[in-house]
């Protein structure tokens, strides 16, 4: 579960420092190009040509050479390994180290193979300015890292099952990397007697039978499974619940004839572990959907501000009250968040639902009616055009939603959910989904349940891109709103 993530963010820095260094090597032959220029100066007469440098694609393929190097001397010194564990003047030393050594190759190299034309100056100019811009990446990096971990959604939240000097060396593991950023929010023996007694400091807080009440009381990312080879008959059911939920699962132990789940194998600390996940997708998959989410609901909100300037001025003198309609809901595994609409009924309307549960028109936990007396005449107007969604772009921007998932629940609709029904908060919710293309209102709840699911078993960043094509004449047409 985390040496998956490690390789995903070595990676990540590798990238950003190839970014980096290309950006330093081109802004350190303009400045030198530019010191030129300015003064006029002809230091080095043999390798300039009326005082100006050569042409930059007579030094872009030195990159082929400095990369490496920098590459190569930066993982040689350990940077990539544990980062977020290291401290800030230990990354300054390898990064100035590495911009030393760096030079010192390079020189050589020019040297050797007589590339009489490449300004020294250029050399020294791109080695303290590579320096410079690493070093406050990693900065920033850092920050972000720190800054990540300071809301409790931010931490990966796990359950683990065993009591036993295996459960025992987990736990104590875990508490031990607190960089990993993850929470043990309770453990499970099969004894209600240990119900209550400390494993390093975190509490028995259930048995087997309990674990499907507790993933629907506590937030749960994952459930662990650390367990001898005796408890394996009893133990199938609890991870077959968790499979039902769409839990992710890791086994210490043989495995099962698992339905939905694709297994994975992974490790934590040395510990051979397999994944039960049935929810598809790599991390670099589930990055780009992420950055896409943000860079397109930045993108959607200045775009559209002309919208939603004058949505917000309807509003107001349409009828008294706020402009923005705040919910809360269920989000990825149960993760509550406020979700912002633009409000399109009279104030009040929450409490006048009691009243109007004989007319509602949907099967399941979920209450729509199609004239709902509630409604305002802009309200109306923005629900038939889906402009009343437009402000959870605000939401996919804060990283609560995304732009394509399944719709996020009312806490209220979750508790009356069946089993196999709660696999669907196993994936972030988004914006748009197969129910908004498939008839919204026209589709029974089970169907858009099954949709859902659908989505979740076969998603990919293909199948994202086809959804929100197919959205746009939904949302032009009004197909199925209410």
């Amino acid at each position: 579960m985390i040496k998956e993530y490690e390789a995903f963010l070595k990676k990540m820095m590798i990238l950003a420092d190839a970014l980096v260094l290309t950006g330093s090597f081109i802004l350190a032959y303009f400045v030198r190009k530019n010191i030129y220029s300015i003064y006029g100066l002809d230091l080095f007469p043999s390798r300039v040509v009326m005082g100006t440098i050569y042409p930059l694609d007579k030094y872009l393929w030195l990159l082929l050479i400095v990369l490496p190097v920098w590459y190569g001397l930066l993982s040689f010194q350990g940077l990539y390994d544990s980062f977020r564990t290291k401290r800030f003047t230990e990354i300054v030393w390898i990064v100035t180290k590495a911009g030393f050594l760096a030079t010192l190759i390079t020189g050589t190299l020019i040297f050797i193979f007589k590339l009489t034309y490449v300004s020294r100056i250029f050399v020294v100019l791109f080695s303290g300015i590579s320096v410079s811009l690493l070093t406050l990446e990693k900065v920033i990096l850092i920050q972000s890292f720190k800054h990540a971990r300071l809301g409790e959604n931010s931490y990966k939240h796990l359950l683990v099952v065993g009591t036993g000097k295996r459960a025992e060396k987990f736990v104590k593991m875990v508490k031990g990397h607190p960089e990993w950023g993850i929470k043990i929010v309770g453990i499970i023996d099969d004894e209600p007697e240990k119900i209550g007694m400390d494993v390093s400091n975190i509490k028995v807080i259930g048995l087997l039978k309990d674990i499907p009440n507790i993933l629907h009381e506590k937030i749960v990312d994952e459930v662990v499974f650390v367990i001898p080879r005796s408890w394996l008959s009893r133990v199938e059911e609890s991870i077959l619940s968790c499979e039902r939920e769409g839990i992710k699962v890791s086994v210490a132990v043989d495995l099962f004839n698992f339905k939905i789940g694709k297994l994975q194998a992974t490790d934590l600390g040395g510990i051979p572990l397999m994944r039960l996940e049935t929810t598809l997708g790599s991390p670099w998959q589930l990055f780009i959907k992420t950055a896409s989410d943000t860079v397109v609901s930045l993108a959607a909100l200045v775009l559209l501000a002309p919208v939603l300037i004058l949505a917000t001025i309807a509003i107001k003198l349409s009828s008294p009250g706020p402009i923005f309609f705040k919910q809360e809901r269920n989000g990825m595994n149960g993760r509550k968040f406020t979700l912002l609409k633009f409000r399109s009924m009279l104030v009040g309307a929450e409490e006048m639902q009691d009243e109007l549960l004989a007319l509602n028109e949907m099967d399941g936990p979920v209450f729509k009616i199609k004239n709902d007396p509630r409604i305002t005449k802009v309200g109306r107007f923005l629900r038939k055009t889906s402009l009343d969604e437009l402000p959870q772009l605000i939401n996919v921007l804060k990283g609560d939603m995304s732009l394509v998932g399944p719709r996020p629940p009312i806490p209220g609709e979750v508790t009356n959910y069946e089993t196999w029904q709660r696999r669907r908060l196993s994936m972030r919710p988004g914006v748009t989904c197969f129910w908004q293309i498939s008839g919204r209102n026209k589709i029974s709840f089970e169907e858009w349940m099954k949709l859902d699911l659908e989505y979740i078993d076969n998603w990919s960043l293909c199948l994202d891109f086809k959804i929100l094509l197919k959205t746009i004449p939904v949302v032009l047409f009004g197909t199925g709103a209410r």
